[in-house]
């Protein structure tokens, strides 16, 4: 079994990337392969609404210049799939948003390619705004027929500066809850 994460922040390592990591690394300890996609600096374009997809029906949006096939292709293959943002004016980041708007075309286009893959949302926030950016993620899993483990909470958490959600305890074990909580889903739907 294996879990892509992206981390739809601008900033590399930041505190989206963290609270990825804490639910990576429960994933890990249930021996569930991880991996970790950073989109900071990618070259990431939003959907055309060309339908090119549509017509060739081969897994692939007909952008060739950037990292959106790349990505796409790892969320086609992954069994579980973690998408993190910051939020940005009480809304995902635009690399995060245009990833979601092509694998949504994508995955349509080809007999809902993602369904029944579980998929889950972190997002880090400074002060509010969270639980519309955390909605906006998990709209692209319920529409592409997913399914979405619970936690203890939502599964967000706060800081600004970069490492300051370390300081959100409570944020922090959210993280680990969705992180044991998608495992024993993965492990149930394998089994």
């Amino acid at each position: 079994m294996k879990v892509v994460a992206f981390n739809g922040s601008a900033r590399k390592d930041g505190n989206t990337a963290i609270l990825l990591r804490y639910v990576l690394c429960e994933l890990e300890q249930e021996g569930i392969q991880t991996e970790l996609v950073q989109l900071s600096g990618a070259k990431i374009h939003g959907c055309l609404a060309c339908r090119t997809c549509f017509s060739r029906k081969d897994g692939r949006c007909s952008q060739k210049d950037d990292l959106g096939n790349v990505c796409i292709e790892k969320m086609a293959a992954a069994d579980g799939i973690l998408l993190g943002s910051p939020t940005y004016v009480a809304d995902v980041s635009p690399e995060i948003k245009a990833l979601i708007d092509r694998a949504c075309m994508v995955g349509r286009a080809n007999d809902n390619m993602f369904r029944r893959k579980v998929g889950a949302s972190v997002v880090a926030v400074r002060r509010a705004g969270a639980i519309h950016a955390f909605d906006a993620l998990n709209h692209f899993f319920l529409i592409m027929e997913m399914i979405i483990p619970g936690s203890s909470y939502w599964n967000i958490a706060i800081g600004r500066e970069k490492g300051e959600v370390e300081n959100d305890t409570e944020g922090i074990q959210t993280m680990k809850t969705l992180g044991r909580n998608m495992a024993w889903l993965l492990q149930r739907l394998q089994g």
